[in-house]
């Protein structure tokens, strides 16, 4: 069922002189995919020209279209799409389909894959292209979701832009991190990790990295780590718009080098400050940090915003 509200915001911006109104319809729409139905929010400006579209992929986890998870609300998906609708801008934002999957009676963890990320995001981009409705279509993934959309707008999008997204395959980074703080895992990590490789479960893991390389886990290991970002951003011939925050703990600037060296074609934008969920953070403390995350009181950086609406109108 589609449900539209036709809502009247008034946002106010410290850069803007006064506060600004604008009137945009937001649209609940269901787009079908191959395994679930993919349920998301179209917001479009109240404006009678074509006007772009971004479409916005969730980052891991059971995460929704505003970006949030159970462990709390941040809204970060959803201030960036208002955001944009502010400049005349559309989006349509969904819930990734681990939230459907989770209320799925009888759902096994192996039955989890990164490729049915990818199949849902070709849908949607396939669904908006053949509506002809948006003067074009850009994709715009977050973490994970940068990875699944690199992928995906091979499908027909007009443009790509990567949203705090790792540079190097999901084994890699799983290895850096644990390592940071167990050193004695590396052997037994490298040795799993080589047989996922391969394509087999490895049914002899140290026990004590179970949280990690449970039986039923390790097929969505394998599913993701066939992906490297670095490969995958080479394949794109589009504008594509490379963004990360310099207060970003989860993937560091360094990740979005990799991907910018490894398609020269790319524009990179590193924003002062913003973080993971790009909310501004002024010191280094981690906690602090991740405190924002959950704040919906914080708005997302303007200058985020910014960024994005100039790369859309010029490409």
């Amino acid at each position: 069922m589609m449900k539209i509200n036709l809502t009247l915001l008034t946002f106010l911006y410290a850069v803007f002189a006064s506060a600004q109104t604008h009137e945009f319809v937001e649209i609940e729409l269901s787009i079908p995919s191959e395994k679930v139905t993919v349920n998301g929010a179209l917001l479009a400006p109240e404006i009678s020209k074509k006007v772009p579209l971004v479409i916005i992929i969730p980052g891991s986890g059971l995460c929704d279209r505003d970006g949030n998870q159970a462990g709390g609300k941040g809204n970060s998906l959803k201030y960036l799409a208002e955001g944009l609708a502010l400049n005349d801008i559309a989006s349509y934002r969904y819930d990734k389909s681990t939230v459907v999957l989770a209320q799925k009676v009888g759902l096994k963890e192996e039955e989890i894959s990164v490729d049915d990320f990818i199949t849902d995001a070709v849908t949607v981009i396939r669904y908006f292209k053949n509506q002809e409705r948006f003067s074009k279509i850009i994709v715009t993934g977050h973490s994970q979701g940068s990875l699944v959309g690199m992928v995906a707008s091979e499908s027909g999008a007009d443009a790509f832009i990567s949203l705090a997204g790792a540079g190097r395959s999901i084994d890699e980074i799983l290895t850096e991190q644990v390592v940071a703080q167990s050193p004695m895992f590396k052997d037994d990590l490298a040795k799993t990790f080589g047989i996922l490789n391969t394509g087999k479960i490895d049914e002899n893991f140290n026990p004590l990295l179970v949280s990690i390389f449970r039986k039923s886990l390790q097929p969505f290991w394998m599913s993701w780590m066939k992906y490297k970002p670095q490969e995958e951003i080479k394949k794109l011939n589009i504008p594509i718009l490379i963004i990360n925050g310099t207060k970003d703990i989860q993937v560091p600037v360094s990740d979005a080098a990799l991907l910018h060296k490894a398609n020269t074609k790319s524009e990179l934008q590193l924003i002062e400050n913003m973080n993971h969920v790009f909310k501004e953070v002024t010191v280094d403390d981690r906690t602090e940090n991740i405190a924002t995350y959950t704040n919906t009181d914080l708005p997302t950086m303007i200058e985020l915003i910014d960024v994005i609406t100039k790369f859309v109108n010029r490409i």
